[in-house]
């Protein structure tokens, strides 16, 4: 199948197909005589491994890792498991991240009056982080 068959198939556009081959996450297929690369049933599932550990926010280090175990057969679970473990505490540290962010935020919008008057806490707690303006 061609690459719009595949990246259909899998849920991942052409685009994202070849970027994927470029970083080595997909092992470069064969090609036609006029130079089209020919798809398989086995890269659409690699593509859709792929997809669904995007789907849960794995980096393309992670999942050249997780690929690398998936397709290994005598692979240990516990080096999976380590992975995912490490991107669980990844999430659990932006969550909290996110969290302070949005009560800050909420916080400030709180104090702003919102109304005609060209004071603002938004902007003055932002410009606090930020230090004076550069002229």
């Amino acid at each position: 199948m061609n690459i719009g068959e595949a990246a259909a198939r899998s849920g991942v556009s052409a685009k994202m197909v070849r970027h994927y081959e470029s970083l080595g996450l997909l092992p470069a297929v064969a090609r036609t005589d006029a130079g089209y690369r020919q798809y398989g049933e086995r890269e659409v599932h690699t593509l859709r491994f792929i997809r669904r550990a995007r789907d849960l926010g794995f980096s393309m280090a992670e999942i050249a890792g997780l690929l690398a175990l998936w397709q290994k057969p005598d692979r240990a679970s516990g080096d999976v498991k380590r992975i995912a473990e490490a991107h669980i505490a990844d999430l659990d540290r932006r969550i909290d991240e996110m969290t302070a962010m949005k009560r800050t935020l909420e916080t400030l919008v709180h104090c702003c009056h919102g109304d005609h008057r060209p004071d603002c806490p938004i902007l003055d707690g932002l410009a606090e982080a930020g230090g004076p303006p550069q002229a």
